[in-house]
């Protein structure tokens, strides 16, 4: 759907490696009850974004809808959807929480096939 380009193999194994290092601290700290937990934001409707699309597309309205068209939850998040996330994985609510790759993506990736 939305690519100014090819993938790019060091984008991919930054994020893999972030993954990894998350599940690696969580294992060797969760006895001293040290958390450590991964976000992982989807496409999010930011300026960021907005003005690295304009350069692809003519009209962004457009591609914003067409985004939110794709997701479950009918619209695409923004930074506040991952700041709660972070707030949540931050505060004594997920107390017993370690190790996750929490997913903010409004269920997009569940829609995706590999």
């Amino acid at each position: 759907f939305f690519s100014l380009g090819y993938p790019c193999v060091s984008y991919s194994a930054s994020k893999g490696a972030v993954n990894a290092f998350t599940r690696n601290i969580a294992t060797q700290y969760a006895k001293n009850h040290i958390r450590c937990n991964a976000i992982l934001p989807g496409l999010m409707d930011t300026p960021l974004i907005r003005g690295a699309v304009s350069g692809a597309y003519e009209d962004v309205e457009a591609m914003i809808a067409e985004r939110d068209a794709l997701c479950p939850m009918g619209k695409m998040g923004d930074a506040w959807d991952v700041a709660h996330s972070a707030v949540f994985l931050a505060s004594d609510e997920s107390r017993y929480v370690t190790g996750i790759e929490l997913v903010v993506d409004g269920g997009l990736t569940l829609t995706m096939k590999l």
